[in-house]
Order: C-alpha cells, then structure tokens, then sequence
C-alpha cells in the first residue's frame, strides 16, 4: 500500500493569529533589550528578555503548523524578526566586549553576500525569494541559544567556568552553520542564473 504524501500547508492573508502576536511581541523586545543591555546595564534582565525572544522564534512556527495558521505575514515577519533580534544582539555584544569584532563581521559579512546575490538575482528577472534551507534555520536556532549562554558568562561570573565554552561552542557552529547555508543559497541562486542562459539558446536553437 502507497504511503499518501502529507498535505501541504497554504499560507493565507490573516493577519492576527496567534503565531503573528507573539512575532509582534517578540520584535518589541529587541529595543528593550538594547535598553537594558546598553542604558542601565541590567545584563540579567536583558539575559531574560534575550532568552525569551529566542525561545518564541522556535514557539511561533510550532504554533503555525500545529494550528494550521500560517501566514504570509507570518513568513515574511519570523525571518525580519529572527534578523532582527540578531543584529541588534550583534551590535549590543560588541559594544558591552561580550563578542568581539571579528564575530559581528563575520556574521554581517555573510547577510552582504547574500543580499548583494539576491539583488543580482532580481536584476535576471527573478522574485529573490529563495526557499528557507533548514541549515540556515538550524543555524538561526543555534546562534539565538548561543547569545544567551555567552550573556550569562558575561554577566554571572559564577557560571562562566562552564557557560563560556558552552556558548563559544554554540557560537563556532551556528557561523558553519550560516555559511554552509549561504554556500547553498548560493550554488542554487548560479543555478537559476545558467538556466536563464540556458533557455534562450534552446529557443532559437
């Protein structure tokens, strides 16, 4: 007997469903995180706001699938938002010494490349819009559990013995991570770029 292949899941053009929200809730915690981290330098409350934030990138798309409520909105909002939260994480921890600056290039030279490859993608005629590889979503997943752990060791002297190799750990992946995706978002963007001058020959062939 044929195993019937599951049902796919269609976006539709709600706006508030619950996955939404707590998106919505989560891109206000990036400016109250940046308060906390950089203004009156509460490390253990930005920690929480921080932990949280990641946590919720995992909870939303569980709640969209397990729900049947994703979005357009939703796709498009989960994505900003986990960049979101990245760079303002990237910018804080290099101000406060708790990364140095060799990790924010690094993370940052990568969202260069790719965006400098999308928009070459959109001058050939194509959307951009590339469909999300689980090793970037992997790597999103890990970096947003490496932030706070280095926090920690950061604010928490107690518990830097054993949060540090922990969150450096998280973070040397999560960056493989993050250019292994790239490398394939790129090897499928050159792809669609030789089938581009593929089709014309065959035409008038």
């Amino acid at each position: 007997m044929s195993q019937q292949p599951a049902p796919s899941i269609t976006a539709s053009n709600r706006i508030w469903t619950i996955p939404n929200v707590i998106s919505f809730i989560r891109l206000l915690g990036v400016p109250l995180f940046l308060y906390l981290l950089l203004g009156p330098h509460h490390d253990v409350a930005a920690l929480i706001v921080l932990a949280v934030g990641g946590t919720t990138d995992w909870v939303d798309g569980f709640v969209a699938r397990r729900m049947n409520s994703v979005s357009r909105l939703g796709e498009l909002l989960d994505p900003f938002a986990d960049r979101l939260y990245i760079l303002a994480t990237l910018i804080g921890f290099t101000i406060r010494g708790v990364v140095p600056w060799w990790l924010t290039g690094a993370l940052l030279l990568r969202e260069v490349v790719m965006g400098i490859a999308l928009l070459v993608l959109r001058r050939h005629g194509h959307s951009g819009a590339l469909p999300v590889h689980y090793v970037g979503k992997t790597g999103t997943f890990v970096l947003l559990g490496a932030f706070p752990i280095l926090l920690l060791a950061h604010a928490v002297d107690a518990t830097s013995a054993w949060a540090t190799p922990i969150g450096w750990g998280l973070a040397w992946w999560a960056l493989y991570l993050y250019w292994a995706a790239a490398a394939l978002y790129l090897m499928q963007i050159a792809q669609l770029l030789r089938a581009d001058r593929v089709q014309p020959t065959a035409a008038t062939g």
